[in-house]
């Protein structure tokens, strides 16, 4: 009798929650970058700096495109309120 209601064991994972801090990863990056520049600086091997202006040009790039996309969804929810404004105005007429 007891094997028809043997119940099956809860599942455990071995799970951490770890601590991520984006500002913290940015400022190591920076560190290592301007290490690297100082270290081609002081030898004559340039090509490390290519990969490096690349990256900055990319982080440049993602940084003004996070500005345009709002003042983008901005002018939508702007032209939205203007035309329900619109509509209503003219249905109740």
């Amino acid at each position: 009798m007891a094997s028809f209601f043997r119940l099956t064991k809860n599942k455990q994972f071995n799970y951490i929650p770890r601590y991520y801090n984006e500002q913290e990863e940015e400022m190591k990056k920076r560190k290592e970058r301007i290490a690297r520049e100082i270290n081609s600086e002081n030898s004559a091997d340039k090509t490390e700096r290519i990969p490096l202006m690349k990256g900055q040009i990319r982080n440049y790039y993602y940084q003004n495109t996070k500005g345009i996309k709002r003042k983008s969804n901005l002018r939508v929810l702007i032209v939205l309120i203007i035309l329900l404004f619109m509509a209503y105005y003219l249905l109740m007429r």
